[in-house]
């Protein structure tokens, strides 16, 4: 991938001994402004942006107008087993993030070990990614679902094979589609050392949120 980058940046180029002469990470930068990779990450952003604009506007709607938000997560805590709250989540996260993880964070607050229980959702989200993965390694080898999965994920797929690792690490660590990065880099093949590496940058997530939420609350 590394040496594919550098090519395409030399190709781009009509005079290839200055790009030579540039550092490693200047010829990644212009690579990945030449591929669009900071368009696609900016254009990404805003799409997501109104979705978790309305999100919090419903919450903070409910939190004022019907019932306290707190109440809500303490009912959950007292009424529910961590094992079935975690079940739930582990399934959003294994089927393209359906349920915010926000909420499950929020609720591992209210919860007797809320570090402990964060480090689960952390681990269990990590987990989902790598279920993913697999998922999309499988669909290879069923023709007709790989047929249809590549004409709807057809721009996934093909970020993916421009850039590799980094669309993983953008995925882990930014308010995107984990899931659909991970079963883009399954059907293509994409070394699964590197996936669990780079998809460890998931936990730092869950770690940020963590510290902003649980002083929120």
């Amino acid at each position: 991938m590394q040496i594919l980058e550098l090519k395409t940046l030399v190709n781009l180029s009509q005079d290839s001994k200055s790009f030579q002469k540039k550092p490693r990470w200047k010829l990644l930068h212009q690579y990945y402004t030449y591929t669009g990779f900071y368009n696609f990450v900016g254009k990404s952003l805003l799409k997501a942006t109104p979705p978790i604009l309305i999100f919090i506007a419903i919450v903070l709607g409910i939190h004022f107008f019907v019932i306290d938000i707190n109440d809500i997560l303490i009912y959950v805590t007292e009424n529910f087993h961590p094992i079935g709250v975690f079940s739930v989540f582990f399934a959003s996260e294994s089927v393209l993030g359906l349920i915010p993880p926000e909420i499950f964070i929020a609720w591992c607050d209210k919860s007797d070990y809320p570090w402990l229980f964060l480090g689960i959702l952390s681990f269990l989200s990590y987990l989902g990614g790598v279920l993913s993965y697999f998922f999309g390694r499988g669909i290879a080898n069923i023709p007709k679902v790989f047929v249809y999965l590549e004409v709807k994920m057809s721009k996934h797929i093909k970020n993916m094979r421009k850039w590799g690792g980094l669309l993983i690490i953008v995925g882990a660590l930014l308010p995107l589609p984990f899931a659909i990065s991970c079963i883009a880099a399954g059907i293509i093949k994409f070394p699964f050392g590197n996936l669990l590496v780079f998809g460890l940058l998931r936990f730092v997530r869950f770690l940020i949120y963590g510290f902003l939420i649980f002083g929120a609350l």
